[in-house]
């Protein structure tokens, strides 16, 4: 878990940001301007800030070259703009930024990019190592089980969970889908943005279908499902 000081003008990104990096386990800081994200830096001490370039009061190179000189540019920086020109991502780079982000921003491009900044930021600071096997998922994977005669087909999920094929297609279809949304969950520790990938669906998308099965977030992200 980490500390990330995201700094956006705009409401609806940073909480679009928040949302996903606090599904990846992180400790958000939120800053809609220069000022915020000063008192932040200084209040937080962040392992990484995500900065968008064009703020209204000062710009988010201009804050970059600010906290270089002021020597506390102790942290990774990420640069975010939708309207940046090359030079512009060149000079930030040049001033310290470790990468530059072009809005609208892809999931795999914003999660690489924070992996790769944190990557850093552990270079300066000693980490407790992982214990042996914490990263090994206990679920088994699903397993199809077809029936010799009409009946029931089971999914492996920890617990059984029974299909019954005699009834409208719609319904059936539901049944599964809420079962194979629910499996991935629990692999994924509830991790919404990790079920977006291995579904291959948009989160937007992801939030409306589990809605529309209802399917518990608050209790996968509990207990696993």
């Amino acid at each position: 878990m980490a500390n990330i000081l995201v700094v956006d003008d705009e409401h609806g990104i940073r909480d679009l940001l928040w949302e996903i990096l606090n599904d990846e386990g992180h400790n958000v800081e939120l800053a809609e301007n220069a000022a915020q994200a000063r008192a932040a830096r200084t209040r937080e001490r962040p392992d990484l800030v995500l900065l968008d370039i064009w703020m209204p009061d000062t710009d988010g190179v201009t804050l970059l070259k600010e906290w270089l000189t002021a020597g506390v540019l102790t942290m990774p920086v990420i640069m975010m703009s939708g309207h940046a020109t090359i030079d512009t991502a060149v000079e930030a780079t040049k001033i310290g930024a470790l990468a530059f982000l072009e809005k609208p921003i892809t999931l795999q491009k914003l999660l690489k990019a924070v992996e790769q900044g944190l990557a850093r930021s552990a270079l300066r600071k000693p980490v407790a190592p992982l214990a042996q096997g914490a990263l090994t998922s206990s679920l088994e994977p699903v397993s199809y089980v077809p029936a010799a005669t009409p009946g029931p087909v089971e999914v492996g999920l920890q617990a059984s969970q029974n299909f019954v094929l005699d009834k409208p297609l719609r319904e059936a279809r539901d049944e599964f889908e809420k079962a194979y949304f629910e499996y991935h969950l629990a692999k994924e520790n509830g991790s919404m943005t990790r079920v977006a990938e291995k579904t291959g669906l948009e989160r937007t998308h992801l939030y409306r279908k589990l809605k529309q099965l209802g399917v518990d977030l608050t209790r996968s992200k509990r207990n696993g499902i």
